[in-house]
């Protein structure tokens, strides 16, 4: 294993900043001391020369210039000079000492107090939260640099470098960044490159794709690239529809699942997200030896924390669109590479409690094309998925931050934002409680939204989480809760839908008024509470 500093030392020369602006301080010692001879030590007595220097510098190479900053003292000074090259649009990385983090909690002399401390003037700022991640950092800043054209700057403890870097997690920022502008022409000449040279191509979709134009441009795409096509994990919009016969599935949310369903592709491109969203830490690398990591995004920051080998910041739509004119036909090893059709899903036996599956099954089997299924039911996610695909664009909608409470009144606000499409809630009884005041709001105007909240009386992914950790949860259940109860007190219809039967008949009797209903109305499921819990 390399040390921080020798890897970020790396990062300088692969961003060819070969020079570092400096007035050195005691907190920078660790990181100057011994520099390596290919790297230039251009000395200033003031950190405003320093910073007026390197933003001379980049403005005469268009490159950012990279500056080394004491902690305080050298920022506080320095401001005034950050402040011009931010207005002069001068691309920086400022790397800035800080006292070792082992008694930070002390305030020894030293200590920075550096959170705001250059203002606004900073296009970016971070402290990694470990040292693992200062070279991905510093890497990052230069792309934050250019992509806005100010100082970026990373705060390094002094211990940071000379702590090991494993390399198997690999780091957390991509390697070249390039930015197609109105004529993707030179990007998708590369990336097409890329994947006509691919073996084994794989394309993985995320909410960023989720628009007609997108999905038109990756079908043709992976028709002619002969590709699966997996969803990203915790995906908040689905990026390619999920009928298709190249569609694979969902990834999976933990590193050693992932790397199983990477394993034996050469060329992933990641479209509309970054690479690669996780749930559960996992140790290990995040994807198989080999890989290369492709990523394009109109979303900058998507692409600046992604792990790739190149990120293109371009529309997708249009760069997918000039990629499927340019590459290479080929046949499609295995048409049925795609996850199989979901097996018919049996009604329960009589007596026996429904599960989340039967309602799913029910609502598959009826709910429209064009239906806009709003998701919050963590525990049984991966289910909803595999029995309800999103169709058409915007079909699947999802909370993309992970706290509860979106779903309900999101669900009531897409109706009323668009009347022509059907819209209909899947929520658990716990995530409903967080926005149930939104049912008063979807009565009071309208929104004609069907809202079905599967009740266990549990938050059940902590139940699973608490039983893994091999703890007692500490938590009650709240199965005395009455959520239909609580929607009629508010003014939303609903009904109590105890078994199967009953499950089918409402649907039968309410899934034909979606597209014209203004009246909302809400199903209270009881469900058998699921025992395993594998996002």
């Amino acid at each position: 294993m390399s040390s921080v500093r020798e890897a970020t030392l790396d990062v300088l020369r692969q961003c060819g900043m070969h020079r570092i602006f400096a007035n050195p301080g005691s907190t920078e010692v660790a990181f100057l001391a011994d520099l390596p001879d290919d790297l230039e030590f251009v000395l200033a007595l003031h950190e405003g020369s320093v910073v007026g220097m390197a933003t001379g510098h980049a403005i005469a190479t268009g490159r950012p210039a990279f500056v080394n900053l004491h902690t305080t003292a050298g920022l506080g000074n320095a401001v005034g000079a950050l402040a011009t090259a931010r207005v002069n649009r001068a691309p920086l990385v400022v790397v800035v000492g800080q006292q070792d983090r082992r008694h930070l909690a002390l305030e020894p002399f030293l200590a920075g107090r550096l959170d705001g401390l250059a203002g606004a003037y900073p296009v970016w700022v971070n402290q990694p939260v470990l040292p693992q991640d200062v070279p991905a950092a510093v890497r990052r800043a230069w792309h934050e640099a250019v992509q806005h054209r100010g100082p970026a700057i990373v705060v390094v403890p002094m211990d940071d470098w000379s702590a090991l870097v494993d390399p198997a997690l690999g780091l957390a920022a991509p390697r070249t960044v390039r930015r197609a502008g109105s004529a993707p022409g030179p990007a998708a000449d590369e990336l097409t490159g890329l994947l006509d040279d691919a073996a084994n191509p794989v394309v993985v979709v995320g909410a960023g794709a989720d628009d007609r134009a997108t999905w038109h441009a990756l079908v043709s795409l992976v028709e002619r690239l002969g590709a699966p096509v997996w969803q990203e994990a915790f995906g908040a919009r689905a990026g390619f529809p999920q009928d298709h016969p190249r569609f694979a599935g969902h990834l999976p949310a933990g590193r050693s699942r992932l790397r199983s369903v990477l394993t034996g592709h050469d060329v992933a491109l990641v479209v509309g997200t970054g690479a690669f969203r996780q749930y559960p830490y996992e140790p290990g690398p995040l994807v198989p030896d080999g890989l290369t990591v492709v990523v394009v995004s109109d979303d900058p920051d998507e692409l600046h924390h992604s792990r790739a080998e190149l990120a293109v910041l371009a529309d997708p739509a249009a760069l997918c669109a000039a990629v499927a004119d340019r590459i290479t036909p080929r046949r499609a090893a295995g048409e049925a590479v795609a996850a199989a059709r979901p097996e018919p899903v049996d009604p329960p036996a009589p007596g026996e409690p429904m599960r989340a599956r039967h309602v799913f099954a029910a609502l598959a089997e009826r709910l429209p094309r064009d239906v806009v299924l709003v998701e919050e039911t963590p525990s049984t996610r991966p289910e909803l998925h595999r029995l309800l695909p999103a169709r058409e664009p915007r079909g699947f909608v999802s909370a993309a931050m992970g706290g509860l409470g979106f779903g309900l009144p999101a669900a009531a606000g897409l109706r009323l934002g668009d009347p022509t499409r059907p819209v209909v809630a899947v929520l658990g009884d716990g995530s409903s409680l967080y926005g149930i005041q939104g049912l008063w709001s979807a009565a009071r105007y309208g929104c004609g939204a069907l809202f079905v909240v599967l009740s266990n009386g549990r938050y059940a992914v902590m139940d699973r989480l608490a039983d893994r950790a091999g703890g007692k949860a500490p938590w009650p259940a709240f199965d005395d809760v009455s959520v239909h109860g609580l929607a009629q007190a508010l003014g939303c219809p609903a009904r109590r839908v105890s078994n199967h039967a009953d499950l089918l008949a409402v649907l039968d009797e309410v899934v034909p008024t979606l597209p014209d209903r203004i009246e909302p109305l809400l199903l209270d499921v009881p469900v058998r509470i699921e025992r395993g819990f594998e996002p």
